[in-house]
């Protein structure tokens, strides 16, 4: 009893630590002088080169797949599956890596090999693009572009974990920038860039594949010196992401031994469990497990939904002012969520907003148990739904994202990430499962009522995880007399 009240009765310390302690401290001349906002600029350019280039060229890939190939899906989805497939594998070791090296270093090394496999990719694609009578050369360059996309993934992976786990918190407190602030700017940008970079692109390839893929090499290639030199000023401008490397003797003794003899299956296999053990041990494993579930879903503008929005009766143009207005959802989330985080704490702000959009999605996949999937009505109630929904979304992930920030220590943040990474990368396969499964648009209730349940699921798991760090999920209402059961939680000993 005395453990319980004593992580009820931390919880009020937990919220007055996402406020300022004073009132100086929230006015943003107090932290965006003019030493700190140069700061925020360069890190914001440097991320928005690394996700503007990765979400170009993930789906300008599937273009160049598409018209390289023309009649066939299939080597498009071997290349998303074996992209996917990299990340399950290899994120959480690579994760370790990030945690144990320089960050500047580490972080150095994730853009020179983004770029580097996009440009060799686009030569490849170029060279598919011409005439070939020899399958074997075919085959072989389908292989190469395979395994350069999994190089780019496994990069970007590493950038995404360094930047927004790591680097954020450093940054945040060293400049006294509210870090829920800088987490939704980020997150911005990464919404910016996942609905314009894939217009940008499909605008030009429908003009010229040839000229999209040259497109793709030159923005890619200029952004590499300017990416590179913003992130080193970031770096020598905050004297707290100095970091020695360190390897654990447990690393040392396995380089140790890979110089003399293989590695034994036993020694592999504990390598890579690992991660997943320290992962599922981790406090907040449960609040990361449930937004990871997130991941299994077609409720989103993508391919899925998409090509189920046109087998009713929608025109691509209407299905793009959709996604418009989607995104536009998405972004006022990340507004909304450092606000309501600032006011209850990223415990609660997690919990309302996970339930909100869980009652959007119910509500749209309800429609499917009423109406035929055909219909113009069930598919009109979708699109609300799921639009509303990513509101709830985002500010859940924000909040999430503050938790595991403010609860993972700093030797294990990239590797925590990049399993929890690697784990949306399951679910996400799992997603592309249920459409393989059931491949036709009047099946896709079925799609609908699976991703609808991995929501549910998600609600139950953060709901567990709210329980065991407050020990309690809501709170009583004052009319019904809630403000005195709540302060006899919160002080026991009155």
């Amino acid at each position: 009893m005395q453990q319980q009240a004593d992580r009820v009765s931390h919880e009020p310390n937990a919220s007055e630590a996402l406020l300022p302690t004073s009132a100086e401290a929230v006015t943003p001349a107090n932290w965006a002088t003019t030493e700190a906002q140069p700061v925020l600029t360069r890190l914001y350019i440097s991320h928005t080169l690394s996700t503007w280039n990765s979400r170009m060229f993930e789906f300008g890939a599937v273009l160049f797949l598409a018209s390289i190939f023309p009649g066939t899906l299939l080597y498009a989805s071997i290349y998303a599956l074996v992209r996917a497939l990299s990340a399950v594998v290899l994120s959480s070791w690579l994760g370790a890596r990030v945690d144990q090296s320089d960050r500047l270093v580490a972080l150095r090394h994730s853009i020179v090999w983004q770029r580097v496999p996009v440009a060799a990719s686009c030569l490849c694609f170029l060279a598919l693009l011409m005439p070939m009578d020899s399958w074997v050369m075919t085959t072989g360059l389908f292989v190469l572009v395979g395994l350069l996309a999994c190089m780019e993934k496994l990069a970007a992976a590493a950038n995404t974990v360094a930047v927004e786990r790591d680097w954020a918190i450093v940054i945040s407190d060293s400049i006294n920038a509210p870090r829920q602030d800088l987490n939704a700017s980020m997150r911005r940008i990464d919404l910016f860039c996942k609905l314009v970079a894939p217009v940008f692109i499909s605008l030009i390839e429908s003009l010229s594949t040839r000229v999209a893929i040259w497109t793709v090499f030159g923005v890619n290639t200029a952004s590499v010196l300017i990416e590179y030199v913003a992130i080193a000023q970031v770096y020598r401008s905050v004297p707290a992401l100095t970091r020695t490397p360190a390897f654990s003797n447990e690393d040392e003794e396995s380089h140790s031994s890979d110089d003399h003899t293989s590695r034994s299956v036993a020694s592999y296999l504990q390598n890579t469990i690992a991660p997943w053990q320290e992962y599922i041990a981790n406090p907040v494993f449960l609040a990361s497990f449930a937004l990871s579930l997130l991941y299994l879903t077609v409720l989103s503008f993508a391919a899925t939904m998409t090509t189920y929005l046109l087998h009713t009766g929608f025109t691509p143009i209407q299905v793009s002012c959709m996604r418009i207005g989607s995104v536009a959802a998405e972004l006022s989330g990340t507004w909304t969520a450092p606000v309501i985080m600032n006011r209850i704490g990223p415990i609660r702000s997690g919990l309302w907003f996970l339930n909100w959009q869980f009652c959007c999605v119910a509500a749209a996949s309800a429609a499917f148990a009423f109406w035929d999937s055909n219909s113009r009505l069930v598919a009109g109630s979708l699109i609300t739904g799921v639009a509303l929904s990513r509101i709830g979304l985002w500010g859940f992930d924000l909040s999430v994202q503050f938790l595991v920030q403010d609860n993972i220590e700093e030797h294990a943040r990239a590797r925590f990430s990049a399993t929890e990474m690697a784990l949306q990368n399951i679910f996400e396969m799992l997603s592309f499962a249920s459409t393989i499964v059931f491949p036709r648009p009047e099946q896709f209730q079925y799609p609908v009522l699976i991703s609808s349940g991995a929501v549910a699921v998600a609600a139950v798991c953060f709901a567990a995880y709210v329980r065991k760090e407050r020990g309690h999920l809501l709170h009583r209402s004052r009319c019904l007399g809630g403000d005195k059961v709540l302060y006899q939680e919160i002080r026991p000993e009155a």
